[in-house]
């Protein structure tokens, strides 16, 4: 650095100065007038170093403060985890199903927590224990009918894993493999990419995939109007977000539907439910299902039902009536309005937002894609022991997955999945945090 230069040119400057030039050893044979001579010549190298330290000094303040994302001082005790931070933000990302293990945000007081639902160690994830906590969903997220799909004129049979349907890519989908991780440079700081090849067949798709994941923290570029009873008043300029970019690419026709299936609590994964969260969804219709929870190919507006988050409201407030006594909760895929893509933007919208009213936390997710599935938790029941041994119950956590429609790739009335080669399939995520 700088400051190190200038030390080094000082304890040269002072070993001229004081150590004899006709000696080879340090024997301090000097002289006042020697000194004087000699620190006169040196004057203006210092001047010049001391200069060159400040500006420095002053460069690295100022570039530090307008990056959002730093690769962070404190490493994990797990080579597999990487950590970015900026903003306020802490988040922990696994290279195991590109996985969200930990996201620390800031209540109003403050307070960080950890506020997404997962495990303290990586075996969980790796021995299958984990219910798509925070990883990437893929090669198709949600549900595809009885495993099964016709492209181009032929069939494809898929793994089932769900009783007899294909969930989130299937046995091994890529929520549960290994994706190859590198920090890169972005103009707003450090960002992680994954990257995966999945090889032509696996779990019955046709095509080698190259999918990338990219997550990264920002404070800039992602302002919308805020939805949480704002009476219309923007948020403040800059909020911090993560921003999730997806890309893929084939060398097939395939079906390519990507998601990030993070379970969020607002007070904190520790809290207890999510029932008393505040809810509003930026959409005026949703995808019906049958008792297999695969869409009944309908598109239904939600005014009068139980579904209607149009106007927000708590998400406990009518769960209960989505179904009997043992299998109410929200599962269900939300018709999101088309994005509004215009110069510089990255074309997201508004799809959601949530407040959580004992810390004050609150968040926005905007997206680009189609559709967002609103899951609820409701197959979590306590058996499951997370971080710092919390045994997470039913509705512990909430999922809002943005993606394209379930089993599109059989109904032909959704928005089209299939992605060709020479086509990139791009989806964005942005979670904005903020408090009230």
């Amino acid at each position: 650095s700088a400051v190190g230069c200038t030390l080094c040119i000082l304890c040269m400057t002072t070993e001229r100065v004081f150590y004899s030039k006709t000696s080879q050893s340090r024997s301090y044979r000097y002289s006042i007038s020697t000194w004087a001579k000699s620190m006169k010549k040196q004057t203006v190298l210092l001047v010049a170093a001391g200069g060159a330290a400040a500006a420095f000094v002053l460069y690295t303040y100022y570039t530090s403060k307008s990056r959002a994302a730093v690769i962070p001082t404190v490493i994990p005790n797990d080579a597999n985890i990487y950590v970015l931070e900026g903003g306020g933000l802490e988040v922990h990302i696994s290279a195991f199903g590109a996985t969200i293990t930990k996201l620390y945000a800031p209540d109003r007081d403050g307070k960080k927590d950890d506020i997404v639902l997962g495990f303290e160690s990586l075996e969980p994830y790796t021995e299958g224990k984990s219910p798509y906590f925070g990883c990437i969903v893929g090669r198709v997220a949600n549900r595809i009918a009885n495993a099964l799909f016709s492209l181009d004129g032929k069939e494809y049979n898929l793994k089932a894993n769900n009783g007899p349907n294909t969930l989130h890519g299937g046995l091994v989908g890529w929520d549960k493999v290994w994706w190859d991780a590198e920090y890169v440079d972005h103009p707003e700081g450090k960002a992680l990419r994954l990257t995966y090849t999945s090889p032509d067949g696996e779990e019955g798709f046709p095509g080698t995939v190259r999918a990338t994941v990219t997550y990264r923290l920002t404070t800039s570029g992602v302002s919308s109007r805020m939805s949480m009873g704002s009476r219309g008043n923007e948020l403040p300029p800059e909020q911090p977000s993560l921003v999730t970019e997806m890309e893929a690419t084939t060398d097939q026709a395939t079906p390519i539907s990507m998601a990030q299936h993070t379970y969020w609590n607002l007070g904190g994964h520790h809290s207890g439910t999510v029932l008393d969260h505040v809810l509003r969804l930026v959409a005026t219709a949703y995808t019906p299902v049958d008792a297999n929870l695969i869409p009944t190919g309908e598109i239904i507006p939600t005014a009068g039902t139980p579904f209607d988050f149009a106007n927000r409201h708590k998400i406990g407030a009518l769960i209960r009536s989505t179904g009997d006594a043992d299998t109410y909760g929200y599962d269900h895929n939300y018709v999101l309005s088309a994005p509004k893509k215009s110069k510089g933007s990255n074309g997201t919208r508004l799809a959601a937002s949530v407040f959580e009213p004992i810390t004050g936390r609150a968040m926005d997710v905007l997206t680009d894609a189609p559709g967002v599935q609103f899951y609820t938790g409701n197959f979590l029941d306590g058996s499951i022991e997370g971080k710092n041994g919390v045994q997470y119950e039913k509705h512990a956590g909430f999922c809002l997955e943005t993606q394209g429609f379930p089993n599109a790739i059989n109904n032909a009335r959704f928005p089209n999945v299939v992605v060709r080669p020479g086509e990139t399939y791009r989806h964005t995520i942005v979670h904005r945090f903020y408090t009230r």
